[in-house]
């Protein structure tokens, strides 16, 4: 009895400690072997700031970094990177990103959407469920106010800086794939070409995919194969969707990547297809 006992007891302990492990991270952090966590984490470069939100006199974080090859003199290309769902936007301007940043002359900079789970404007019927980070006491025009701090951050880039008004790029993660495809069509005409990762198959209809085309954006669809949260499946469906209706766009998958992971192993083809790309 006393054996069975303890035998009882470490697998509670096991499961306890299993338990708090899986706590710490949310889906969208976790690194696969050879990704350790400081792969996620925001690259001293950086910097973090915060601005005040009057709508509701908040002062919401965002990050930004600027290539040290920039010359103000000379329009700089800028990406807008959007967080997943639970995490904030410090994890955008993690040292993958900056590295690619740093080398093609960028400016990046990463909004929070206003909170963790803010969905960048998305109208409840078409966001994913499940996940971490959200909180209960959100503002029922969470979603609006999700989407004007992405904006805010965006109008706030223009004033500091010299971009390139023909080399501004969206792209994002998970929650950020699906505010990436949303406001990459909502606000069409902005955008040189987005990059949604892993994420943002619900819009793959023709009242998304229309806008796109029409103001030429091009598309770059990234996406893991053993992606646990978001099926590949369904990155192929949207792919496809944006072939038939004729968008330029390209599909990149990445073998034996999982969600979490996929943020970071696929910014290098981010990159790439952004410094291919202007209006």
């Amino acid at each position: 009895m006393k054996q069975e006992s303890r035998t009882t007891m470490a697998s509670i302990i096991a499961g306890l400690v299993a338990a708090v492990t899986l706590s710490m991270f949310s889906t969208s952090a976790l690194a696969q072997p050879g990704q350790g966590r400081g792969a996620f984490n925001l690259d001293p470069r950086a910097e973090e700031r915060t601005y005040h939100f009057a709508d509701t006199d908040k002062d919401l974080p965002y990050c930004v970094f600027a290539s040290s090859k920039i010359d103000a003199s000379k329009p700089a290309p800028l990406i807008i990177s959007l967080h997943g769902y639970g995490i904030g936007p410090q994890i955008m301007c993690n040292s993958t990103a900056i590295d690619l940043a740093e080398e093609g002359g960028y400016i990046l900079a990463a909004p929070m959407g206003y909170s963790t789970s803010g969905w960048y404007g998305i109208p409840s019927a078409d966001r994913r469920s499940g996940g971490r980070g959200g909180a209960s006491d959100q503002p029922a025009n969470l979603a609006e106010l999700s989407e004007k701090d992405v904006m805010n951050v965006l109008k706030m880039m223009r004033r500091e800086f010299n971009v390139d008004e023909k080399r501004i790029y969206l792209s994002g993660h998970s929650m950020g794939a699906a505010g990436t495809m949303y406001l990459g069509s909502k606000h069409a005409d902005i955008w040189a070409a987005i990059a949604p990762i892993d994420g943002g198959a619900k819009f793959g209809r023709p009242d998304i995919l229309k806008p796109l085309k029409n103001a030429g954006v091009a598309v770059l669809i990234v996406q893991g194969d053993k992606d646990e949260v978001v099926s590949v499946e369904e990155a192929r469906t949207l792919a496809a969707a944006m072939k038939d209706m004729g968008i330029e766009h390209k599909y990149v998958e990445m073998p034996g990547i999982s969600h979490g992971p996929s943020m970071t192993a696929g910014q290098k083809y981010v990159f790439e297809f952004f410094g291919m790309h202007s209006k």
